[in-house]
Parts: structure tokens; sequence; C-alpha cells
């Protein structure tokens, strides 16, 4: 077992939805975890899907939440944004990129490829400075309520084995392959270094 807590960071596009979903369950199972967007902004459903709304990173859930009260409060119940982002503001005040954290992690779990490649393509372009490894494992979660739900269930499960292993940085690509293969979803991993 790691000699320390496992360090999670949880990664999505915009910081709402399958990443705070899962901080919410792993913080919850005592993990010392963050969670994280790679998009340039923060975008949320609206109105109509060629109209969503759009926020800086540096909006607060709770400005957000107060926004669309505003604009719909209805509409934004009815679909659940509403109560999404009341759970967000009970974790932390506002999204974050995971460009601008320059914060360690033992494992950084994306849920989705295109996020996966942003978190590569951010993680390569650092200079290294202390060689710790750190592994970037991709669970394709679908970006709705139900599916989030059952992706942060899936991720904390990995996360519990990954922290009650003896050898992590050597019995990971069989505990993905266990997970592959229980889950029907493929896994993608990649180790980088701090």
């Amino acid at each position: 077992m790691p000699a320390h807590p496992l360090r999670v960071a949880v990664v999505c596009s915009s910081n709402q939805n399958r990443s705070m979903e899962a901080h919410n369950i792993l913080s919850k199972r005592g993990f010392d975890v963050r969670s994280f967007g790679t998009g340039t902004h923060v975008k949320l459903p609206g109105p109509a899907p060629d109209k969503p709304n759009i926020y800086d990173f540096k909006t607060t859930y709770e400005q957000m939440y107060n926004d669309l009260v505003r604009k719909d409060k209805e509409l934004y119940t009815q679909n659940g944004i509403l109560h999404m982002l009341d759970r967000n503001k009970r974790i932390k005040s506002r999204p974050e990129r995971f460009q601008s954290c320059k914060d360690q992690f033992d494992l950084v779990i994306t849920c989705e490829e295109r996020v996966y490649d942003q978190v590569l393509e951010d993680l390569s372009s650092r200079e290294q400075e202390t060689f710790q490894p750190v592994h970037v494992i991709n669970v394709d979660i679908q970006d709705n309520h139900e599916e989030a739900t059952l992706g942060a269930f899936l991720i904390c499960e990995l996360c519990q084995c990954i922290q009650h292993t003896d050898d992590m940085e050597n019995e990971m690509d069989e505990l993905l392959q266990e997970f592959e293969d229980k889950s029907h979803r493929p896994f993608l991993h990649t180790v980088c270094f701090y």
C-alpha cells in the first residue's frame, strides 16, 4: 500500500458533472481528491443545443446557479442543472482548470478521451522537476447525470483497489485489465512524470 493517501485528480471538460460527482463520492470515502476541467470555458446546457450557457472558470457555482434561476428557473430545475450546481457549491466554490493547477497527484482520472489527450499534452509540456510518476487513466463516461453517478462509483472502486495494492507501479496494468473486463469499458493508461 502507498506510504501516503492516494492523491487523486478527476478531470472532465467543464468541472461540472462527471468530475464533480466523482469528487463528491471520493471525498466521502476519505480520498485526497480534487476535480478539474480542461476546457477554455465552462459550458452548461442552455435552452437549445446550440445555445449553451458559457462561463469563465472564475465564475463561482453560486453565481452560475443564480444566473440560471434568473434566466429560467423551471427549465434548469427540470433538466437537473440547478440540482447539480447546488451539489457543486457544497463541495467547492468554483470550477478549476487542470492546466492552471501545479499540484502533484498520484493518479489523474479523466472522463473522456479528448480530456485525457488534453491532460497528457499539459503534463508533457511541463518541465520535469521531481520525476514523481503520475498515472493518467481515462474512463469514458457519457455526460449525463445517470452516467456520471455510475462512472463515479466505478472510479471510486478503481481508486480503492489502487489504494490497496502493494506495488502500484507493477500492478496497475493487471488491475486495469480486470476493470475493463468487469465494466465492459475500455481504459486508457499512461504514466507521466512531474
